[in-house]
């Protein structure tokens, strides 16, 4: 029998106990009114931790990596040109889902663990069709401004991977600019991974693909089932028409979630993803390890930390998850061996978390660093 683990890596992480708790409630048919009513109560409250009013804001049925296939295939034309702000790893995979969607892609590469560079990117091509960047790069725990890319796009649509940052920093769609965003449940919302909270706007979805590549993905079929029927209809719950079977537990553990985070509320919910973070990497510090994010560009909820010399980054990961039942993640690309990724999202945001991984990792370091 596998022991509860502490999941401290860069996902998933732990969910909120209301979110485990409502999984095991008397499962729903896809089209019974009662979870029609549960779909749109959900909408409704990621639109409130998306920072939008767009009507089409849902749940995509699967995870972020698909939100960010359906955010390229329903706005890429071929030819388009989209520039790519990649300053990880999850800005390259843009970039490749682009260009598999016909982009002529653009891509603007920044040294890993720094922000994105505002005025490169939005001088990168005096005419793109998109733009595109990552607000929280999972893959080295740095913020960008993504702000500062919405104010000077232009013409352009903006597309913002916020897997990272939802419900954990601060998010304004509509404020910033965002024209189509796409992120994964199982990060600061959370909520076990198998969904991905999507929002288009008006601007956006005017200029869709007609017929997208993906039949799956496509948001012309969605939105009679979801979000786009009471744009047509007027009518809450109405009009709907079957085009996939929805993973219904997993939309009511999303439902559960959203509102447990609503009532806490949301800035709360920013300060203690905050404070835990500082508390982490005070702590991390403290230990004298060296931190890999820029200052100032830190992501309270996932922090990156170097690997000191001499130290085996598999042996004390191992050493964590055996002894500890804790999880940390190993860094992503070139620095798989050299940073250590720390995750306190969602319910991990917490005080005594940043404590349990600042004991156990000093432990690990003493026994199998």
């Amino acid at each position: 029998m596998i022991s509860e683990r502490h999941l401290f890596g860069p996902g998933p992480s732990n969910p909120y106990p209301e979110a485990t708790d409502a999984l095991a409630r008397p499962l729903l048919g896809h089209l019974d009114p009662a979870f029609i009513a549960i779909m749109d109560d959900a909408c409704e409250m990621l639109r409130t931790v998306w920072g939008t009013t767009n009507a089409r804001t849902l749940p995509l049925s699967a995870t972020g990596s698909a939100g960010m296939e359906a955010a390229f295939v329903n706005t890429v034309h071929d030819g388009d040109v989209v520039v790519v702000a990649v300053n990880g790893l999850f800005g390259q995979r843009m970039c490749e889902v682009a260009a598999r969607c016909g982009a002529e892609v653009v891509a603007v590469e920044h040294e890993w663990g720094r922000p994105v560079d505002v005025d490169r990117v939005l001088s990168a091509h005096p005419s793109p069709a998109i733009i595109a960047a990552v607000h929280a790069e999972t893959s080295t725990g740095v913020r960008s401004d993504i702000a500062a890319l919405g104010a000077g796009k232009g013409d352009a649509l903006l597309i913002t991977d916020a897997v990272t940052s939802i419900a954990g920093i601060e998010l304004a769609a509509d404020d910033w600019g965002i024209d189509v965003g796409y992120a994964g449940t199982q990060k600061c919302l959370g909520v076990a991974p198998g969904l991905a909270p999507f929002t288009i706007n008006e601007r956006a979805f005017e200029r869709r693909v007609e017929r997208p590549r993906s039949w799956y993905l496509d948001l012309n079929l969605l939105g009679g089932y979801v979000g786009e029927a009471g744009v047509k209809h007027g009518a809450e719950g109405g009009g709907r028409t079957y085009h996939h079977t929805a993973p219904v537990a997993m939309v009511v553990s999303l439902h559960a979630a959203l509102a447990r985070i609503l009532d806490e509320g949301l800035p709360a919910v920013w300060t203690r993803h905050a404070d835990a973070g500082r508390r982490l990497q005070e702590g991390l510090e403290d230990l004298g390890l060296e931190l890999f994010a820029a200052e100032g560009w830190r992501l309270p909820e996932l922090t990156t930390v170097k690997v000191p010399d001499g130290v085996d980054s598999a042996a004390v990961r191992r050493y964590l998850l055996e002894v500890h039942d804790l999880e940390i993640g190993a860094g992503a690309g070139a620095y798989a061996t050299s940073v250590w990724r720390i995750g306190l999202m969602g319910h991990n945001a917490r005080p005594d978390a940043a404590l349990l991984v600042l004991a156990a990792l000093k432990d690990a370091l003493t026994h199998a660093g």
